[in-house]
């Protein structure tokens, strides 16, 4: 890419601003992860639209990570998300409108510039085919208060809160599926749970999703990613940390 072009994409895509970032610090978006070094300031030339962030932090020799926490973000053209590592919470948070008004002014200026990682754009249409439903109303529908979602606590939270209707109708036809039915069932029969679930599927979208195919598609790929995402994320963090133990032997 000549440098022209490259500047129209800085100018006119997202920037993501992460500042106080610990070193080894592992930053995603989308399906491109990064490495933080002692000079790493966040990724720039992101495309408008959704986007999945997520991140581990290291110990100080980079060969523990802690559990990964993502979020969503909607990114507008030319738009700057600031986040400041906490060290006490050991998360991202955000600034005074003040304060990120005056750091998106310096993003601006390309201050941060040769601090910033550049998006792969090569990868984006990966990401588009993954997320091609998802919305700015799915994300705030479904996201959980705060928007963070972190495989720490998933397990914590089962079983906390009441399920919604879908998981209560989801939980029940697992019960009589053909997963969990005798071998010798009769294909008759098996017909019969088959068109069962059908009418369930047309049941919870009419009644949950008030026949809007898409947002049910939106809410399945917002729960794919998640899962997709953060569980590689974590099992490259377990991976690097091999790496790590292995070459200091």
């Amino acid at each position: 890419m000549d440098p022209e072009t490259a500047l129209e994409f800085v100018k006119h895509g997202a920037t993501l601003l992460l500042l106080d970032v610990p070193q080894y610090t592992l930053i995603g978006i989308d399906t491109q992860m990064f490495s933080s070094g002692p000079n790493f300031k966040g990724i720039k030339m992101i495309p408008p639209g959704i986007h999945f962030i997520y991140y581990s932090s290291a110990n100080r020799e980079g060969s523990e990570f802690s559990p990964v926490v993502g979020f969503f973000i909607d990114a507008t053209p030319s738009q700057v998300i600031v986040r400041k590592w906490d060290q006490n919470e050991e998360r991202f948070v955000k600034l005074s409108e003040e304060e990120e008004e005056r750091y998106s002014d310096a993003v601006k200026r390309l201050e941060f510039d040769k601090q910033l990682g550049p998006y792969t754009l090569s990868q984006y249409g990966d990401w588009k085919r993954l997320s091609s439903y998802i919305t700015k109303d799915t994300v705030e529908r479904i996201e959980p208060i705060g928007g963070e979602i972190s495989v720490a606590c998933e397990s914590e939270m089962a079983g906390k809160f009441s399920k919604s209707a879908m998981e209560k109708a989801l939980a029940e036809q697992l019960k009589i599926s053909k997963f969990s039915a005798p071998e010798e069932k009769s294909q008759k029969r098996g017909n019969y749970y088959s068109i069962l679930q059908t009418q369930l599927l047309e049941t919870i979208l009419m009644k949950e999703y008030g026949g809007d195919e898409d947002a049910l598609l939106a809410e399945l790929q917002f729960a794919f990613i998640a899962f997709l995402v953060m569980e590689n994320s974590a099992q490259r963090c377990f991976h690097l940390c091999i790496s790590i133990h292995l070459s200091e032997q």
